[in-house]
C-alpha cells in the first residue's frame, strides 16, 4: 500500500463527482484536481475524535438480512448523532463513516484485509451511499452505450446485469458503469453518469464469456473466500465511456425462460416500470422518508419519459449473444420517434 505524503492527495472522477484520497484506490486511474472537491475520502484513516466521540449514542438504522458463514449479519449502518454522520459496519471488520451529506468518507480495515477489499465496499455500496445522501437517485443496473445515447440493465443481484454488458463490451459498446446507475436529471430528460473503467463478474459469468472461469484477474487476490473478478476497460478491447450520457432506454432484467422463443423483450407499462423501478433502486434500504419521496418523483418522471422494456433471459447462457442482439434489435425501433411516442404505455 502507497503512502502519499503530509498534504498530497489523489483526485478520480467517479459518478461525476471529484474524489479527493490520500491513497491510490485500485482500478482507478487519477484525474488532473478540479478547484472543488465533491467528497473527501481518507483511507486507514479514522473519522475526527469528535465523530468516535457520538458512539456512546449510536442509534441502529439498518441490519442487513444477509449473513456470513459465521452467522453474522454482512452489514449494520448505525446512525450517530442524529444522523449528522453514519457507520457502516460489515462482518469482515471493514468500517466506514459517511457524513450526513455525503462530503467526507473515513474507512479502516484489519490488517488480515487490504486495500482492494476497501476498494471493493467503496466503489459500490458506500459511493452508492454517499450518492443517495447527496440526493442522486441511483438504480441497481449497469448501463452501456449503443451509438450516442445510454441504456440501462436494470435488475437485482444475479438478474446478469454485468454478464449482459461484459457481452456488450465485447461487441464493441462502451461501459458507462456496473452496479450503481447515477441518474441526472437534464432538460427534459436525464443523463447516466460514468462511474469506473471496470466491471466485476463471478467466475461462473468469465466462464460464459470467456470459456474459462479463471480467464480474468481477481478483484481481491488474497482473499481465498470472495472470487469475483473484474474485466478492465482500458480502451483495448473494451471501452469506457468517460462523459455522461442521455438515457435512451431502460431493460429490465426479469425471470429466465426456458421456452424457444426466448430471450424475448416486451414493453412496460408505466406503472410496472415504475414498481420495477422502485424495487431496484440502489441503497433503497437506507433511505429515510424524505428520500424515499423524492426518488418516488423522479423515478415518476422517468417512467413518463424513457421507454421501459422487460426482459426475459433464456436459461442457457450460450444465448447471452441471441440477448444482445435481441436488445439492438429492439433498441433499433425505439429510434424510430413514432416507436418511442407509443412506447411508454399507460
Amino acid at each position: 500500500m502507497v503512502e502519499l505524503s503530509n498534504g498530497t492527495y489523489l483526485a478520480y472522477s467517479v459518478y461525476g463527482l471529484q474524489l479527493e484520497t490520500n491513497l491510490p484506490i485500485p482500478g482507478l486511474t487519477p484525474v488532473q484536481a478540479q478547484s472543488r472537491t465533491n467528497v473527501r475520502v481518507r483511507l486507514q484513516s479514522s473519522p475526527p475524535a469528535e465523530v468516535l466521540d457520538f458512539q456512546s449514542s449510536e442509534e441502529l438504522w439498518y441490519t442487513s438480512s444477509y449473513k456470513d458463514g459465521k452467522g453474522e449479519h454482512v452489514l449494520k449502518v448505525c446512525r450517530l448523532n442524529k444522523g449528522s454522520y453514519f457507520k457502516l459496519s460489515y462482518s469482515d471488520g471493514m468500517e466506514f463513516f459517511v457524513d450526513s451529506q455525503g462530503t467526507a468518507v473515513w474507512a479502516t480495515w484489519p490488517d488480515r484485509l487490504a486495500i482492494e477489499d476497501a476498494a471493493v465496499y467503496l466503489l459500490g455500496p458506500v459511493m452508492g451511499f454517499v450518492l443517495r445522501l447527496r440526493g442522486t437517485v441511483c438504480l441497481h443496473a449497469s448501463a452501456i452505450s449503443i451509438g450516442d445515447q445510454a441504456v440501462a440493465l436494470v435488475g437485482p443481484a444475479g438478474a446478469g446485469k454485468s454478464t449482459t454488458a461484459a457481452a456488450f463490451a465485447r461487441r464493441g459498446h462502451a461501459v458507462l458503469s456496473d452496479d450503481v446507475v447515477a441518474l441526472v436529471e437534464f432538460h427534459d430528460g436525464f443523463l447516466i453518469q460514468p462511474a469506473y473503467p471496470q466491471l466485476r463478474l463471478w467466475p461462473s459469468s468469465v466462464e460464459v464469456l470467456y470459456g474459462m472461469s479463471n480467464a480474468l484477474p481477481r478483484l481481491v487476490p488474497a482473499d481465498d473466500s470472495w472470487d469475483k473478478c473484474y474485466l478492465v476497460l482500458d480502451g483495448s478491447g473494451h471501452e469506457f465511456r468517460k462523459q455522461p450520457m442521455p438515457l435512451a432506454a431502460i431493460y429490465v432484467l426479469s425471470d429466465r425462460a426456458t421456452s424457444d422463443a426466448a430471450p424475448f423483450i416486451e414493453p412496460m407499462s408505466a406503472y410496472a416500470g415504475l414498481i420495477g423501478l422502485v424495487g431496484n433502486s440502489y441503497s433503497n434500504h437506507l433511505l429515510d422518508k424524505d428520500m424515499r419521496a423524492h426518488e418516488f418523483a423522479l423515478l415518476n418522471r422517468v417512467v413518463k419519459s424513457v421507454p421501459l422494456r422487460c426482459v426475459f433471459p433464456h436459461t442457457d447462457p450460450a444465448r447471452l449473444s441471441r440477448l444482445c442482439e435481441a436488445i439492438l434489435d429492439d433498441f433499433a425501433t425505439l429510434r424510430d420517434p413514432a416507436s418511442l411516442s407509443l412506447s411508454v404505455v399507460m
